[in-house]
């Protein structure tokens, strides 16, 4: 498939110092760099209290009339006023 001086020449540049070189250099970057990940932990996060809407309560417990939706409660009830 390939000629001889092709697989010699791959043997060559294989075999070069620079490769195997660049080669340790990749592989200790990657294990520094996965050692550092898997070590690293993030801070938990500080869980805030609800803010309870007094707004939206206020509104439900006030009834219609401060809704808009009620009519005066005198005459709902037959009430005269003096």
């Amino acid at each position: 498939m390939f000629s001889p001086e092709v697989l010699e020449l791959l043997k060559q540049v294989i075999t070069s110092w620079q490769v195997i070189a660049v080669t340790i250099a990749v592989i200790l970057y990657i294990y520094i760099v996965s050692y550092a990940a898997r070590s690293y932990r993030r801070p938990r996060a500080i869980k805030k209290p609800k803010i309870k809407l007094k707004k939206v309560k206020a509104a439900s417990v006030a009834g219609p009339e401060e809704a808009g939706q009620g009519t005066n409660t005198n005459e709902e009830l037959g009430l005269e006023e003096a």
